[in-house]
Formats: C-alpha cells, structure tokens, sequence
C-alpha cells in the first residue's frame, strides 16, 4: 500500500500531523508513507522514522511534482491542509481513496466575525482522526511526535543544555500573536533562572536587548539556531514559555512544561498544547494557559496582524505578567 500525506505549511502544523503518521504505520507497518510539504519545512519531518519518502514544494514546482506522484499510484491520500492546492493534487493523482478533516472554517469565521460561538469543543488532532475513522485509523493518545537527530546539534548548542533553564520562545509569524517587547522584558526580569530565547531574525535585537540588560540571565539565540537546534533547547528545557506557535506544538511533543500566552488567537480554534489522551494529567500539570478574558475583540483573526486593528493591543498589555512568572518560578 502507498499512502501519501499532504500538509504544506507550517511549523506547528506539521508537528500536529505527526500522531496521524505513527497511527498510520503502527495500523499498516509494511505501507509506504509519503509526505509532501514545502521544502523549507522538511527539517521538521527529516528524522520522522514513520515517513518513507518526501516530496518538496518549491515556488514553482507543483506541476512537476504532480507528474512524478502520478506514478507512484497511490493507493490512498490523506489531505491534512485540505486548500485549494492539495485539492489540486488530489485530483490529479487520482488515489483509490482519500481522506480529509473537517477544517471548521465557518465556526471560525463567525466567532471572529460575529463572536458567536459555534466551535466545536474537540482539538485539530482529534478532528484529523474523525477524517480517518473510515480508514480504520484511531488515535493511540500517546500525543505528539518531534524526533531530531541530535548528532547534528552543533557542540556549542549541546553544550548549551549542561545546565537548568528556562526556554523563551518571544517569536511569531504576526505581531499580534507576540508580546510587546516591554512585556517580554518585564517578564525577563522577574525570573528567578537562566533564560534562553528563541526566535528568529525578526526578533534578534530583542533577545540582543535581553542579554545586554541582564547578561548573567539571558542567553540570546535568536537568528542564531536552526528549527531543529532551537527543539533541542525546547527538550531539555525546565519549562518552556511561547505564544501560540509552532515552539508550542514542540514543547507538547517533549511533554514539557508550557506557560502558553495567547492573544489574537484563542485555544478554542483547536490548537492549544496537546498531550495526547493518555497524558491528562500530564496536561493538566504541564499547561498553563495565559489569556486576557471578556475582550469583546478577541478573537479579532484566525492567524492574526501586523498590527492591532483596534489600536489598544489589551490582548496582550493586559496579560497577568505576574502569574505568568508564578508559574515560571515555581
């Protein structure tokens, strides 16, 4: 049997697929497991044991993708991104049989638009699996998957984790999923251990800010690490703090402790930390929700902003900095 599984983008995304991929093999252990994405995300998926063969996404290489999947004659397709893309290939490769999930974009679209709230109380993993149930897939609730290969971490970054700290993760692909920078700071200085932060260049003068302000404290890694790098400081981390982001979804694949700030976006979309069934009570330990409730904005977007469309921002300067270093410190 060949499988091919389609999720494009992005990094938190991807990293909710991996339950469905070990599901897979674990049900059909001598099936052949493609997975296409785009090229920029395969160090997610690189080390993933349960995926066979990858196809890439370039700029301008679906076509020519298709032809070559064409061949491989699927037998089945599972869409995880389910867009106007992966219909295209679906259609194209013409598989035997193909499976999708309900992707609740009206229930989306009217709470952001309307604030009626018609979301269904179930995370985006659960919802993959009630796609598949016809397929005789079922969730093991063992959570997520992240698997690197740690003899590529670099000697500086493993050297990095020879001691107790904690993980930052400041970035986000829009602004208003991130903390003001002053916030950050605020929190910075309230913590009681080493930090580490996280993020990519756009956030490289924050961390610089951080280091210089308290240089015994804050180890800035931002624009420096890989994906792949910044898991592994996000593994062997005491606790993580993140916004809603991909660095969340790999904190919950190492079952770590999550302080999870949220602001346009609120975990009723389906996308909060996920443990897995068979980890409740690590979940119930381990994540710590922060949002700033009765905002009659919120949610203002399902991905989110450069900016704060209504100009105050109290999704986010308004969140409890306080509790948010209870929690780091205990």
């Amino acid at each position: 049997m060949k499988i091919l599984v389609i999720r494009f983008s992005s990094i938190g995304d991807i990293v909710l697929t991996s339950p469905v991929l070990r599901c897979l093999k674990r049900k059909y252990p001598d099936a052949q497991i493609h997975y296409l994405t785009k090229a920029q995300f395969h160090p997610l998926l690189i080390a993933n044991p349960h995926i066979d063969k990858f196809y890439l996404l370039e700029k301008k290489n679906l076509d020519d993708l298709i032809g070559q999947m064409k061949n491989e004659k699927y037998d089945v397709v599972i869409d995880l991104h389910k867009n106007i893309r992966s219909l295209k290939v679906k259609n194209a490769i013409e598989a035997k049989q193909s499976y999708s999930f309900d992707k609740i974009n009206f229930a989306k679209w009217l709470i952001v638009n309307f604030k009626i709230d018609r979301l269904p109380e179930k995370h985006i993993v659960d919802r993959y699996f009630d796609g598949l149930k016809e397929f005789g897939i079922i969730n093991d609730g063992q959570g997520l998957d992240y698997y690197i290969w740690e003899k590529e971490v670099y000697d500086f970054v493993a050297s990095l984790v020879n001691t107790h700290y904690v993980a930052f993760a400041i970035g986000a692909n829009h602004n208003t999923k991130k903390l003001p920078e002053g916030k950050i700071l605020e929190i910075c200085s309230k913590i009681h251990q080493k930090v580490y932060i996280l993020g990519g260049k756009k956030e490289e003068e924050t961390g610089k800010k951080l280091n210089e302000l308290f240089p015994q404290q804050i180890v800035n890694l931002c624009g420096i690490l890989t994906v792949n790098e910044s898991a592994f400081i996000i593994k062997h981390a005491r606790k993580v703090i993140t916004h809603d982001t991909g660095m969340m979804h790999i904190a919950a694949a190492f079952k770590k402790p999550i302080i999870s700030v949220w602001g346009n976006t609120i975990p009723e979309f389906g996308m909060y930390p996920y443990y897995g069934e068979l980890n409740k009570a690590i979940e119930e330990k381990n994540s710590h929700v922060f949002e700033v409730a009765g905002l009659s904005c919120r949610p203002c977007s399902k991905i989110g902003f450069d900016t704060c469309p209504k100009g105050h921002f109290k999704c986010m300067n308004e969140q409890d900095v306080d509790g948010i270093v209870r929690e780091v410190n205990a």
